[in-house]
């Protein structure tokens, strides 16, 4: 069938299968990115491996231009490693893949549409009418818009349009919820309360998820793991330079020393200074 990936005002499409409906893993085999030839070659990601279990929210940290939503871009097939390859489920990705949705920085809406139209736009196709309109209705239930369901994005606060934009790649069904910064442009109460959100969605649609953030706190409170991408010295590229099991059931206690301790160790290991 023909699947839908949303990115930016544009709609994507692929051939591939039916959307899972369930958690699928994540397999990065010596994943390596390169951008260029010759001597005028830019590694940015170099001999990533690891695997994401089925239903783990994965978080990935790194300093700006380390590689992390190149990585992400691998994971959905909007980009091609140049070595290694990355398998969902056990199979290779080839091309834009409808087992997962991507839900980036901006909610990027059609501004024309209401918040129900630009949800409906990631339901795969050959869904019936029927079918879509209670799949789109429930969706924004959960991310509580149905009292918004009519309205146009600019009518709604940004929070609301990046709940639309949740709802939308939801929509697909996915096995994989790939998540590029989708916070960052969100001021620092919302930002809090669209987490908690996420970890509510996230029970209702336990999908496998892939989180590129810049903000340690979110990692600590949403990811069961955390991978660190940075560069080593004298050798190209970013990789991975630590791996962090996050302790705790969700939601987790802002306040814990113990999500204290670790986020100085993260920081430093970002080369932040702990004062």
């Amino acid at each position: 069938m023909t699947a839908v990936l949303s990115s930016g005002s544009h709609a994507v499409s692929a051939t591939a299968g039916t959307a899972p409906d369930t958690a699928l893993s994540v397999t990065f085999d010596g994943v390596g990115r390169s951008f260029g030839s010759g001597a005028g070659t830019h590694v940015v990601l170099r001999d990533v491996n690891f695997e994401v279990r089925p239903g783990e929210v994965l978080a990935i940290l790194g300093s700006s231009g380390c590689g992390k939503s190149t990585l992400l871009r691998a994971t959905a097939g909007l980009d091609a490693a140049s070595t290694g390859s990355v398998r969902i489920n056990g199979t290779a990705v080839r091309g834009i893949d409808d087992r997962c949705a991507v839900a980036f920085q901006e909610p990027r809406l059609l501004p024309w549409q209401t918040l129900q139209a630009n949800v409906a736009i990631g339901l795969p196709k050959g869904t019936s009418a029927s079918e879509g309109k209670a799949k789109v209705a429930e969706l924004l239930k959960l991310v509580e818009l149905d009292s918004f369901a009519k309205h146009q994005p600019r009518a709604v606060s940004g929070g609301m349009a990046q709940r639309a934009s949740l709802a939308r790649a939801l929509a697909r069904r996915p096995g994989v919820l790939l998540l590029d910064e989708p916070f960052g442009a969100l001021d620092a109460l919302t930002r809090l309360k669209m987490q908690d959100l996420l970890l509510d969605v996230h029970r209702a649609a336990p999908a496998t998820v892939l989180l590129v953030t810049h903000d340690v706190d979110e990692a600590l409170q949403l990811a069961d793991r955390i991978i660190v991408l940075g560069r080593e010295p004298g050798k190209p590229g970013a990789t991975i330079t630590q791996t962090i099991t996050v302790p705790g059931a969700r939601p987790r206690d802002r306040a814990s020393a113990e999500l204290a301790r670790m986020r100085g160790e993260l920081l430093a290991s970002l080369g932040v200074d702990r004062h």
